[in-house]
C-alpha cells in the first residue's frame, strides 16, 4: 500500500536534507520532490522561518530545529499509538472468536432465541 506523505512530512524531509547547507538540486533529489513542489515547500519553509538562504545554500534555523524535534517526538508517539491500536484490534478479534457459537453476539449483546433484539419498554 502506498503511503502518501503529509505536508509536514515533506517539510521535515526538506529541512533534514538542508541541514547545515544544501542547494536546490540536492534537496529536490533527496527529498524526492519535483521542481514545482520543491519551489512550493522552499517558499513555505523560508516563510515560516524554518530555513534561511545563505552562502552555503539553504540551512535550518533554530525555529526549524525546534520543528524537527517536535516532528521526531510526533513520529515516536504516533508509532506507539499505532502499535497499541493493532494490539487492541488483535484482542478484539480474539474475543469475537471466543464468542462464536456460544449463543452470544459480542457486537450487540446476547442473541435472542427469536432472532430479534431485546425490546426496551418505555417507562410511564
Amino acid at each position: 500500500m502506498v503511503r502518501y506523505r503529509r505536508r509536514f512530512d515533506i517539510i521535515a524531509d526538506v529541512m533534514r536534507v538542508a541541514g547545515k547547507g544544501a542547494g536546490k538540486t540536492r534537496i529536490m533529489y533527496f527529498a524526492n520532490l519535483s521542481y514545482l513542489l520543491l519551489e512550493k515547500y522552499l517558499g513555505e519553509t523560508l516563510g515560516a522561518g524554518f530555513l534561511r538562504l545563505g552562502e552555503k545554500g539553504y540551512s535550518v534555523t533554530e525555529k526549524g530545529e525546534d520543528f524537527l524535534k517536535d516532528y521526531s517526538r510526533f513520529l515516536d508517539e504516533s508509532s506507539r499509538v499505532e502499535r497499541d491500536i493493532k494490539g487492541l484490534e488483535r484482542m478484539q478479534v480474539k474475543l469475537e472468536r471466543m464468542c462464536k457459537g456460544k449463543g452470544v453476539n459480542c457486537r450487540g449483546g446476547r442473541k435472542l432465541r427469536n432472532g430479534g433484539r431485546r425490546r426496551v419498554s418505555a417507562l410511564h
